[in-house]
């Protein structure tokens, strides 16, 4: 495995962008985004992609652009929520390296998505919408981020800056980054 990347997963709400920056200060990295990086690919917000290709279309671009994310070296990863939907995804995290699972419960992901201003526009809306189905959510890909998974961090009632070190701690069980 190597040490020289670090992924972030979680559904949305769980903090992925805002540790990623912080873990990534922390270790001297750069940090990027993988939503940001597959919209800036395809010239449109993952909202538009969903609605013009649907979930079948965005989630073979979200490969593609994950592909690409893992060459990078030294970087900290926060990848979408979804991207562990996919089998061959989630192999191609756990061969490239070490893969963080920021979980939380249902009330507190919905309050920050729901508060979450500046990405609302370019992400899909949730189906049926609220604190429902973002528990429904959760259930559905509990496996999958498990699956993947080399550390578990729960971000309920925690500060960023918590979690980043945390995770500083926890991730030399798993190798040197």
């Amino acid at each position: 495995m190597s040490a020289s990347r670090v992924f972030l997963v979680g559904p949305r709400g769980s903090g992925k962008s805002t540790v990623a920056r912080l873990l990534a200060e922390e270790l001297g990295w750069s940090w990027i985004d993988a939503d940001a990086t597959l919209e800036r690919i395809a010239g449109h917000s993952i909202r538009d992609i969903f609605a013009a290709e649907g979930e079948a279309g965005f989630r073979r671009r979200e490969a593609d652009a994950l592909a690409e994310l893992c060459r990078l070296e030294r970087h900290v990863i926060a990848t979408g929520g979804g991207v562990v939907v996919r089998a061959e995804n989630r192999d191609l995290l756990k061969r490239s390296g070490v893969v963080v699972w920021l979980t939380g419960d249902a009330d507190t992901l919905w309050s920050r998505i729901d508060g979450d201003t500046t990405t609302a526009s370019r992400r899909p809306t949730l189906t049926v919408g609220g604190r429902d189905e973002v528990a429904e959510l959760i259930a559905a890909r509990e496996p999958w981020y498990r699956d993947c998974a080399n550390l578990t961090i729960d971000t309920t009632g925690r500060t960023p800056a918590e979690i980043v070190a945390e995770m500083r701690g926890r991730i030399g069980e798993i190798g040197s980054c």
